[in-house]
């Protein structure tokens, strides 16, 4: 395992990029997710895409109730209409917070890291980040969204 640079909107050019899809399920793609694992500990976050840490591929880390998941190719399928503003930052964008409107509940289809089909929903907390990770494999940060930012 290996920590790994996080991009910061200094990249932004990178952070901007679509995603690829992962259809090879391999030991490159094991190590990326232990390494994203190891960073995003290290650097306190509570999710992690690989775009952060410059590869664009469908990968998210992501530390909900303490428990770390790891969703390769995630897609929300069904979300809340009940939504709520709170506030969030990035490791990729420090030293800013802002107030994002996500849905109270989410249900992310994706594969685990052998390539099965799995399906979790999120709440509150949990189902904002997934969609704050989720975003980021499409090139969207949550500054894009944030009603308003302020400096830390």
């Amino acid at each position: 395992m290996a920590l790994r640079k996080i991009l910061t909107t200094k990249e932004e050019f990178l952070l901007r990029r679509k995603s690829k899809e992962v259809s090879c399920f391999d030991q490159k793609l094991k190590e990326l997710v232990c390494d994203m694992k190891e960073t995003m500990v290290n650097a306190e976050g509570a999710g992690l895409a690989a775009p952060q840490v410059g590869i664009l591929k469908r990968v998210i880390i992501c530390n909900i109730n303490n428990k770390v998941i790891e969703l390769i190719n995630p897609r929300i399928i069904k979300q809340s209409k009940e939504k709520v503003e709170d506030i969030e930052g990035c490791l990729s964008v420090p030293s800013k917070r802002g107030y994002v409107e996500r849905p109270l509940e989410v249900t992310v289809t994706a594969q685990d890291i052998n390539g099965s089909r799995i399906k979790i929903t999120g709440k509150e907390y949990g189902a904002r980040v997934l969609c704050h990770e989720i975003d980021h494999l499409d090139g969207v940060l949550y500054t894009d969204k944030a009603s308003k930012i302020i400096d830390i």
